[in-house]
Parts: C-alpha cells; sequence; structure tokens
C-alpha cells in the first residue's frame, strides 16, 4: 500500500510532463490555396523557406485596421530576411470594403480576401479577427495570436525564427 503512495505522484509527474512537452510541439501549417487581389494563385507550401505571419482581418474591425500600421512596419523592416506577411481579409467582408482598404492603406504584403472562408476553415475555423499565426522557416505554426498583436512582442519572436 505504501508503494501505491509513491507511484501514484510518480505516475502524475510523467503524464503532465508527457502533455508539456507535446503542446508545445510546433504544428504543421494546414495546406491551402489562395489568390492574391493581384489575380495571382499559390499555396501554402510556397510559403515555406520564410517566417511568415498569416494575419486575419476584416475592414469592420476597429483592432484589424489598427494593427495594419505595425504589420506594415514589421514587413518593412524584415522583408528583405526572409519576412512575409500573408494579410487574409474574412469571407463576410464585402469585396468593395477589401479592396477600398487596401488602396487607402500602405500594405507591402501578400493580400487575400478569403471569399471561400477555405483559408479560414484550414486555420481552425478562425471566426474571430484580429488573429494571426507566426510560422516557421519549415512551415510550422509556432505561435498564435488572438486579439490585435504587440508590435514589440512580435518583433522579438521574428528575430528568433530569422
Amino acid at each position: 500500500m505504501k508503494r501505491l503512495y509513491w507511484i501514484l505522484p510518480l505516475a502524475a509527474v510523467v503524464l503532465i510532463s508527457v502533455f508539456l512537452v507535446t503542446s508545445n510541439h510546433p504544428k504543421p501549417v494546414p495546406v491551402f490555396s489562395y489568390t492574391t487581389l493581384q489575380g495571382e494563385k499559390n499555396t501554402s507550401t510556397a510559403l515555406k523557406g520564410n517566417v511568415v505571419l498569416v494575419n486575419f482581418w476584416a475592414t469592420t474591425c476597429p483592432g484589424c485596421v489598427e494593427e495594419m500600421s505595425n504589420l506594415a512596419k514589421l514587413q518593412t523592416r524584415f522583408g528583405k530576411q526572409g519576412y512575409k506577411t500573408l494579410s487574409v481579409a474574412m469571407d463576410y467582408d464585402p469585396a468593395l470594403y477589401v479592396n477600398n482598404f487596401v488602396k487607402q492603406q500602405n500594405m507591402p504584403f501578400i493580400v487575400v480576401h478569403d471569399t471561400s472562408g477555405e483559408v479560414a476553415k484550414s486555420f481552425d475555423n478562425v471566426n474571430l479577427t484580429p488573429t494571426s499565426f507566426l510560422l516557421d522557416k519549415n512551415g510550422n505554426i509556432v505561435k498564435k495570436y488572438v486579439g490585435a498583436i504587440n508590435e514589440t512582442e512580435l518583433e522579438t519572436e521574428i528575430k528568433k525564427l530569422i
């Protein structure tokens, strides 16, 4: 019986350790296709080899609009070092709004209007904006951001991955 008292805590520690180790592993980016606002077709596999921020947004989302200039600064700062931003406008956002917003803003990234909702579905059914995923050069999701991103925090993460 005394043996059971030390085995149970040991088993709990092992199970918790296994959970913590497996939950921190990067998750592969889902395979998806997209078409840019300029009509260029591509897939998620084309992003491999770069550090990528996949940012889901909408023109009706104040947090999205607010963070766009910070994302543009980061793209400009790190773009030549292999950093890309894939900016995904949500399917419920009217095309006219998306196109007007992009024309008014300095958006030096790949811009996609996810009219079918397939890109958002492939990322665990994103429906809250802004939501972003940071991908490493190997095509793994290393961090998920729900809500507006802190520019300093994201910059630190980008520097680690480049």
